[in-house]
């Protein structure tokens, strides 16, 4: 004579209730896994297999089975199949070491053209060479294979992601310097601010101006007209693929960290002489008793003989240079300016000459300028000193 099913009772932490309450709301995890937290928090309100079918939507052994794996091995691990018996893998532990360990090499060092590996080319390579390493089982493997076996690893040999080596030695020193003076034009805004209405004539003005160059901006034709959009058929302007170039220009641009102008020069290079005419125009661009103080990189052209001789004849205390350390250009605040203005002027520009591409961009600094924007640096200022 069958008897009536009795209740189980599924014991569980609020630690785990929360899990399982993440579960079942969640979008990403499997099907299996979100109905069977559904079914184990239904459970645990009404202790019912047949009720909590009826709610979930499932035949009611599912949901007995599912309370006793809970009970058998705990509410979490009832989220997953039970491991079921099948064909042993092929592959050995020790070939997909032997795999893994071959995707951290190079695929040049192995005698190919290549400077990193595909996962076709290392499951060909696998399949050529695996015998003679002592592992036969890959003389088969597949380039799907190969993707899971590293993927299990969480290593991807055909990808390359960039990082920044400190080569200076005085990284922080420096790093603390440039902080230091932009911990300065914090102090000159608020004493800026202070002086509209309690005018301290005593003060002597200072000037702090972020400089670098956009070297390598490309004067590029058209060879056939633009096509501009048209509403219901194209969507985008149309732009044939052939091109003329006509050289490149460099952007000498210095921002203003306290009132947000820029001052700018566009010439065909970037040498010493180039950057000396830019202290020129800083120089005429600021009251004789002005303290100007430049934020740089340590190009060749900042430390030359020329610039030093130049700064030589200027009165003491005129110009302060403060550089950014090897490798540390992202310090320096004039770098944000040149993104922007690359992505909003410089973008898809095509212009007739060298000349025309001047203009273009003299007359989009003037535009920055009718609107100037006062860039403000925070990253770590706090530490500074």
């Amino acid at each position: 004579m069958a008897t009536w099913r009795q209740a189980l009772e599924a014991a569980m932490t609020d630690e785990e209730v929360a899990r399982l309450v993440a579960v079942s709301r969640s979008r990403t995890e499997a099907a299996s896994r979100v109905q069977r937290a559904q079914m184990l928090l239904a459970y645990r309100e009404n202790p019912s297999f047949f009720a909590v079918a009826q709610q979930v939507g499932v035949h009611h052994q599912t949901v007995q089975r599912c309370i006793e794996r809970a009970l058998a091995y705990g509410p979490l691990m009832a989220l997953d199949d039970r491991p079921r018996p099948g064909k042993e893998p092929t592959i050995t532990p020790e070939a997909k070491a032997w795999l893994v360990s071959l995707a951290c090499d190079k695929a040049k060092d192995h005698g190919y053209p290549h400077e990193l590996w595909t996962t076709r080319l290392l499951a060909r390579h696998a399949r050529e060479h695996g015998a003679a390493a002592g592992h036969g089982c890959l003389a088969n493997l597949v380039q799907g294979t190969v993707c899971k076996i590293l993927g299990q690893e969480e290593v991807k040999p055909h990808k390359v992601r960039y990082y920044l080596e400190r080569r200076d030695a005085e990284f922080e020193q420096k790093m603390a310097e440039v902080l230091c003076v932009y911990r300065e034009v914090q102090v000159l805004k608020k004493a800026a601010a202070k002086a509209k209405k309690t005018p301290n004539k005593s003060r002597k003005p200072v000037a702090i101006v972020s400089y670098d160059e956009k070297p390598g901006i490309q004067a590029i034709a058209i060879t056939s007209p633009d096509l501009p959009p048209v509403p219901g058929t194209y969507t985008t302007f149309s732009r044939d693929h052939e091109y003329k170039r006509h050289g490149t220009l460099s952007l000498l641009a210095g921002i203003d960290l306290l009132t947000g102008k820029v001052h700018a020069l566009v010439k065909d290079r970037h040498r010493s002489r180039e950057f000396i005419e830019f202290l020129k125009l800083l120089n005429t661009a600021y009251p004789a008793g002005t303290g100007i103080k430049v934020i740089l990189d340590n190009h060749s052209a900042h430390i030359s003989r020329e610039t030093q001789a130049w700064l030589a004849t200027q009165p003491a205390g005129r110009f302060a240079f403060t550089f950014t350390p090897k490798h540390g250009s992202w310090l320096n605040l004039i770098e944000g300016f040149f993104s922007k203005f690359a992505r909003s002027v410089l973008r898809h520009i095509r212009v007739a000459s060298k000349q025309e591409l001047k203009e273009r961009i003299m007359l989009g600094i003037k535009d920055v300028n009718r609107y100037p924007v006062i860039h403000t640096w925070s990253y770590k200022l706090a530490e500074a000193a």
